[in-house]
This record gives C-alpha cells, sequence and structure tokens, in this order.
C-alpha cells in the first residue's frame, strides 16, 4: 500500500464556543457584587469604557452602538439599562401598572406580574443562542451620532487638584479592636515574670484554635520542640488556665466547663460526676443522671441551669469579625394593583458606557495598522461587554420572573405553600436550557416580603401526594413536620411514625425513614428524648 498526500474536503457541524461566547456566559453567573469587580477590570484594560456616574442628559446617547444598530448601549436607570430597549412592560404585555417614578424619558428593567398572566419576551435572543460575532466593516466610524462627552479631569469637576489641601489625619480614622492574642499576651507578662515560661506560654497562645481548646496538644512534644521538660509545660498551662476568659487553653469540652466552674466555686463531687458524663446529659436520660450524681431530681435540675450558663467557646467573645451581609441582586415588592414588582438592584449593579467621541478622536488620529487594529480590538470589546450586561439582565429577569409565578403561593401564604419545582420547569417555560437556568440562579439573591432568599432556595424536590393527591414540596413537608413538634405537648410528644400518619392523613405519602430524616437535618431530637427534655421543665 503506497503512501500519498492528498487534499479532501470535508464539511462537518461543530459546536465552538467563542471568547465572547464564553464572557457572557462567565457574567450570568456573577453575582452584582462580583461583576461590579469584573467591569472595573474591564475599564482598567479598556480605554473606551468608562463609568456612567448619573443620569445622562436627555436627547443623548451616550452609549449607543457604533453602528446606528439595536444593540444595547449601557446600563443605567434604576435598575442600571438605559437606552437599550429593555422593558417588561407586564407579563401580559401592556402596563396597566402604577408609575414607579418620575419620568425621565428612558425605560426601565422592571417586571410588572400578576398571577395569571404570561410573560412576553424582553428580547429578542436568549443568552443560550449565539450572538452574531461579525462586526462591520464600518468599525472605524467617527461616532458623531450620540457619542459620549469626554469627561474633563478631575480637578475640572470640582474636585481636588491634589493633596496639597487635605487637612484631615489619616491615622485619626483608625480603629482596632483588641484581639484575643493581645489579651492573653498582657496577662501572660504580668502572671508569668519569667522569661522562659513567657515563651511556653506564646507557643501555647498560638496553638488555640477558634473555640479557644488545645485541641490534640501534647505537652512532652511541645516541650522536645521547646528544648524543656514537660512538667515545666504542664505548669504554664496550669497557670494560662487562670486567665480571662475563663475555660480558655481547655483541652476538650469537658475540662473548659470544669475550669469555669471552677472559677464560680461549684465543682463539686456531683458536678464532676455530671462532667464526666455528659452523654448522659445530652440524651436528657434523668434517672441515669440522678444515680450516677447521687443527687435528687430537682438538684440536676440546679446543675443543668448552672451548666447552661457557661461558655463552651470562650475565645468566641473575642471574634469581631462582622457578618457578612449578603446584598440582594433582585429586589420583588407588592403592586398596589396586584401582583408583583420585579427591579435588578441598582445599587450593586455595574453603569457602564462606550465613549464614542473618544474612539472616533483617537481612531482618527491611528497611523499604523498595529494601532488601528488595537484600537478596533478594543472597541469590540467594549460593544461586546454592554451587550451581554444588557442581555444578562434580561435574562435574569425572565428566570426570577418564572420563579415568581410559579411560586406564587409561597409569597402569599408562607413556606407551607411552596411547591415542587427543578430547573427544567422554569427552562421549558421560558425557552432556554437549563444549563442557562442554573447559571442564573447560581449566587443570586432575591429580596422579598418574606425575608431575602437564595434564588436556589425556591427549587425543591417533590414528594408524592397519597391517593394520586398532587405533590408536595419537600421544604413544605419540612416545615409542617417542625410546627408539628414545636406544638406538642410534653404528655403527647409525637414519634416518628405518629408524624408518618398525620401527613398521610393530610394528604403527604411519605415513609418513616424520611420524617427521621428530614427531624435530624433540622437538628430536632427524638420522641424520647424530647419527651424527656419537656418533662424536666415541668
Amino acid at each position: 500500500m503506497a503512501l500519498a498526500q492528498r487534499l479532501d474536503l470535508r464539511q462537518a457541524q461543530t459546536l465552538v464556543m467563542t471568547p465572547q461566547l464564553q464572557q457572557a456566559i462567565k457574567l450570568l453567573q456573577l453575582s452584582n457584587i462580583e461583576l461590579s469587580d469584573f467591569v472595573d477590570r474591564e475599564i482598567e484594560q479598556n480605554p473606551l469604557l468608562e463609568r456612567d456616574g448619573g443620569p445622562a442628559d436627555g436627547g443623548s446617547d451616550p452609549a449607543g452602538p457604533a453602528d446606528g444598530g439595536d444593540a444595547p448601549g449601557g446600563l443605567d436607570g434604576p435598575g442600571g439599562m438605559e437606552a437599550n430597549g429593555l422593558s417588561a412592560d407586564g407579563l401580559n404585555g401592556r402596563d396597566d401598572g402604577p408609575a414607579l417614578g418620575p419620568s425621565d424619558g428612558r425605560t426601565r428593567d422592571t417586571v410588572e406580574m400578576t398571577s395569571s398572566d404570561t410573560m412576553t419576551s424582553s428580547s429578542e435572543s436568549p443568552l443560550d443562542t449565539d450572538f452574531e460575532n461579525v462586526y462591520g466593516d464600518d468599525r472605524f466610524s467617527d461616532g458623531s451620532d450620540g457619542g459620549s462627552e469626554v469627561y474633563g479631569s478631575y480637578g475640572e469637576r470640582g474636585g481636588r487638584s491634589g493633596f496639597e489641601d487635605d487637612d484631615s489625619n489619616l491615622e485619626a480614622t483608625l480603629t482596632s479592636e483588641k484581639n484575643l492574642r493581645d489579651h492573653l499576651t498582657e496577662q501572660l507578662k504580668i502572671d508569668l515574670p519569667d522569661l522562659g515560661d513567657q515563651l511556653i506560654g506564646l507557643a501555647l497562645i498560638d496553638m488555640l484554635d477558634e473555640a479557644g481548646w488545645l485541641v490534640g496538644f501534647d505537652a512532652q512534644a511541645l516541650a522536645e520542640q521547646l528544648g524543656c521538660g514537660a512538667e515545666r509545660v504542664e505548669r504554664v498551662l496550669a497557670a494560662c488556665q487562670r486567665f480571662d476568659p475563663p475555660g480558655i487553653f481547655a483541652r476538650s469540652l469537658k475540662e473548659c466547663l470544669a475550669i469555669q466552674l471552677r472559677e464560680k466555686n461549684r465543682l463539686d463531687p456531683a458536678m464532676a460526676a455530671l462532667l464526666d458524663n455528659l452523654e448522659l446529659l445530652a440524651a436528657r436520660n434523668l434517672p441515669a443522671i440522678m444515680k450516677v450524681c447521687g443527687v435528687d431530681a430537682e438538684d440536676v435540675a440546679d446543675m443543668v441551669v448552672d451548666i447552661r450558663k457557661l461558655n463552651p467557646k470562650p475565645a468566641l467573645a473575642f471574634d469581631h469579625t462582622p457578618a457578612q451581609l449578603v446584598t440582594p441582586d433582585i429586589l420583588m415588592r407588592a403592586n398596589p394593583g396586584g401582583g408583583w414588582l420585579i427591579d435588578l438592584n441598582p445599587d450593586t449593579l455595574p453603569r457602564v458606557l462606550v465613549n464614542h467621541r473618544y474612539f472616533a478622536r483617537i481612531s482618527d488620529s491611528a497611523r499604523n495598522k498595529a494601532d488601528k487594529e488595537y484600537i478596533s480590538e478594543r472597541f469590540q470589546s467594549a460593544n461586546w461587554l454592554v451587550k451581554s450586561l444588557h442581555q444578562r439582565a434580561t435574562t435574569i429577569l425572565k428566570v426570577a420572573s418564572e420563579i415568581i409565578r410559579q411560586q406564587d403561593a409561597f409569597f402569599i401564604h408562607g413556606v407551607s405553600h411552596l411547591r415542587p419545582l427543578i430547573l427544567r420547569d422554569i427552562a421549558e417555560a421560558i425557552g432556554m436550557h437549563e444549563s442557562t437556568v442554573s447559571r442564573v440562579t447560581t449566587n443570586k439573591f432575591m429580596a422579598t416580603q418574606r425575608g431575602v432568599f437564595e434564588l436556589k432556595y425556591f427549587f425543591t424536590s417533590a414528594i408524592q401526594g397519597a391517593d394520586g393527591q398532587a405533590s408536595h414540596s419537600a421544604e413544605a413537608v419540612r416545615h409542617r413536620i417542625k410546627t408539628m413538634i414545636d406544638a406538642e405537648k410534653p404528655e403527647d410528644v409525637l414519634s416518628d411514625d405518629k408524624l408518618v400518619e398525620i401527613l398521610r392523613a393530610e394528604g403527604i405519602d411519605i415513609a418513616r425513614r424520611t420524617v427521621a430524616k428530614y427531624r435530624e437535618a433540622m437538628k430536632i431530637p427524638s420522641s424520647v428524648q424530647r419527651r424527656r427534655a419537656k418533662m424536666s421543665r415541668m
């Protein structure tokens, strides 16, 4: 068989993920805060992009497309869109709701919803269809139509021209809370004047975990590391266990509680016996506790009260890390005329423009091919980013609108009316792929009249109804189980079998092991433990 070279023509269909489409998909799964950081990086790299610091003047289109087409040009307005054609007047195709604010000649990215309406598409091309990646030959148009005004310098806009006039003292604005290490180091220097003991104490401080415990502590290993005796390490550890806050430097829960009880002079033999059998206290086995400690029920109740006043994680009192608040990406509110109104959060949505006037100026001054190619590439990238931002906003509103429509009963009546929902239900309703819906609902939060929820919260599995009835949401069933357990009486504690019987009478076909799984996931004790706890409080 002879080997030879030849040319063949072959035709095949392939799916190519262009860089532009990859960017659009990436933007879709970012939250508004992450999107703002991404836009900031793009503005640093692209001289044709700029932030829109306020409302544009009427009659101008500062972010219009270069070719005068219908591509969106920027993000502005109450929800972050301006002059981009994004307007969902209502799910029934009409605007019968009240005005949302003073008219400024711009469209809003607001969806007005009613429970029975159907949504009309607010964009002609959904995100999971390919964008057209072919740009016209007029890429170097003069941009005179609707070009944005070039801003002046910072000083010309009323800002300071330098730092000479800044009389504020930056150091005066700095403040910090005393952390646990500093608090313990101060006590160490006072109680242990010997420098060798201080060195051992600093090593012990460095070994503390976030709760203030010495988990897995080995005195012999630390002694070998520091070149001293294990007895000296134990002596320094005993001195450190007297530091504030009480319970610090404990090696176990038992020791942590014992240190605090010794501080309060409550570590008697009966209490020590109770600390040796904390598993009985966790199981609320009152008869066994009375037998081990040699006391009556009244004494056990007093001992339990003393233990509940203790802090098992003393170091957390010095944890000054502020809680991270969730910033919603979508704002939902009731429409006075009925239904719901949905907006993208204007406080976190980036507002970006393409400076066409600056593009026209530098494109006219470009002399060589490399400069022209760079300017063209930056201009195409800027336009594509604006278009992707517009498409992202449209897609998020579509998905959020359909979620609210599907879960309308939840927003009206509460979690007990949450219905089963999967990604496919939303995807089929809005004509998009499940992967697109999954990206939209990832790390996106919606502020509602019932609180702030992640969009993923509204997707729950289904539990079959009894006798062929409609299925029920797993989240609603869990809520029903918790409600029944919270309302039970001490003399009539509901077992898992009894819960199954009640749920089936309500039309919910559920197995006993499923009830037990839901109960354990909500950290609810068994019926025996709950009965002991309720009887002990009587």
